[in-house]
């Protein structure tokens, strides 16, 4: 019998035990689908990460210096109480090292936090995203308009109560009407809006177009904050290849102002956008380095479905190996067909779950902010499992077949 032949025979088998087909199937499926989802979900975040997030977060070519880490999970009481322990930023910080600052670019201040947006007829918007900022953020996160104009530096400076609406506080507060030059009131204080930002969609399910800006010296700073505090002091450099010698001089910088000991820890954090994208490769990491187990687990347990199904199978056939063997047919051959068999059956396992793997995953996108993307390489990875533990599994089934003694199999009931 030659590899066609047995191929044959397995689509016959099939056609004829369906019940039996189904559940060898089943034995990958579960597995296959796992492995599909997961590592579709993980690939489509890595990309997410590298292209979105890290650049909505941090903006691009800078250096973010804050009080804590921007992406902070930690819950120790005792690391939580030394950041808040560690002193405030303040404007006073950003002109100090504006004015000693030897790599090219600029600085921002930032103060943020989530507040109330009312609007004229008092309609209200809640947790906005509020920022007071000073003139050269815009710059900093590549903001454009879409109807009006930013505020100015010397507006900024002055802290006039102005402010740069997102395009879903505009809609929620003005409809259809215009909302430039209207005015919006924010921790009770008045603010003309100057401008409406382009759609910047959202990041990770928080909406970048729920925000309001504002100048940092304005009213809007002190109303929850100490007044001339800074939440973060942004950096932007004109090229890529400036971003590290910007973090090392401005570390540098705020240890001599801070006056830190040689010895002592720095009590401030300087960023890029690598630390959201490093974050989230540490924790994908450690999801990859368990994946193994947990599919294994499951392939595991798919292989006795399939070894043992394939046992019940050659014990109902053993009067057609018995006769298969009479007319001429070879140990080997009888080997051979259970073992197309059961890779036949194992790797349409694995194409079916690989359809319901990368299904689940795009449901989860469809639903959440979890991007999903299907690598080829998972999918070649998962038939390849799919059709090896199905011959795997096979092995002994078809040994235990192919030694079949012809006389005893043909007296066979």
């Amino acid at each position: 019998m030659n590899l066609s032949e047995a191929i044959r025979a397995t689509l016959w088998t099939i056609r004829t035990q369906k019940m039996r087909a189904f559940f060898t199937v089943l034995g990958t499926v579960m597995g296959v689908t796992f492995l599909i989802a997961v590592i579709t979900l993980i690939e489509g975040m890595n990309s997410y990460m590298e292209k979105q997030v890290a650049a909505q977060i941090f903006g691009f070519n800078t250096a973010t210096l804050s009080r804590r880490p921007s992406i902070n999970v930690e819950t120790d009481p005792a690391i939580v109480r030394e950041y808040e322990r560690r002193p405030r930023l303040t404007f006073a910080d950003a002109e100090w090292l504006a004015a000693r600052m030897e790599t090219p670019g600029f600085f921002t201040v930032v103060s943020q936090s989530f507040g109330q947006v009312r609007g004229p007829d008092g309609t209200t918007v809640d947790r906005v995203m509020v920022s007071g900022a000073s003139g050269t953020y815009f710059r900093v996160r590549d903001l454009a308009v879409e109807e009006g104009r930013i505020f100015t530096e010397d507006e900024a400076d002055r802290g006039q109560p102005v402010v740069v609406i997102g395009r879903e506080v505009a809609d929620r507060l003005f409809e259809e009407t215009n909302p430039v030059g209207r005015t919006v009131w924010m921790a009770g204080t008045p603010f003309r809006v100057v401008g409406v930002l382009e759609k910047q969609g959202s990041v990770l399910g928080l909406s970048m177009d729920n925000v309001a800006i504002a100048p940092v010296r304005s009213a809007i700073n002190g109303s929850v904050k100490p007044r001339n505090s800074a939440d973060q002091i942004i950096f932007k450099v004109p090229e890529p290849d400036l971003l590290a010698p910007a973090v090392a001089e401005i570390e540098g910088l705020m240890r001599i102002r801070r006056r830190l000991h040689p010895d002592t820890d720095n009590d401030f954090e300087v960023e890029t956008p690598d630390a959201a994208i490093g974050f989230w490769k540490r924790f994908s990491g450690i999801i990859l380095v368990a994946l193994p187990a947990l599919v294994g687990i499951s392939l595991l347990v798919g292989a006795v479905v399939i070894m043992n199904i394939m046992l019940v199978a050659v014990t109902e056939r053993t009067r057609e190996i018995g006769l298969r063997k009479s007319l001429g047919a070879k140990p080997r051959d009888i080997l051979l067909q259970f073992l197309v068999e059961a890779g036949t059956l194992s790797g349409a396992g694995g194409v079916l779950g690989i359809a319901a793997g990368a299904g689940l995953a795009a449901l989860v996108a469809a639903v959440s902010p979890l991007p999903a993307r299907l690598a080829p390489w998972s999918v070649a990875l998962s038939l390849a499992l799919a059709v090896g533990v199905g011959l795997a599994a096979g092995v002994y089934p078809a040994q235990r077949a192919a030694r079949l003694d012809p006389i005893t199999a043909l007296r066979k009931d």
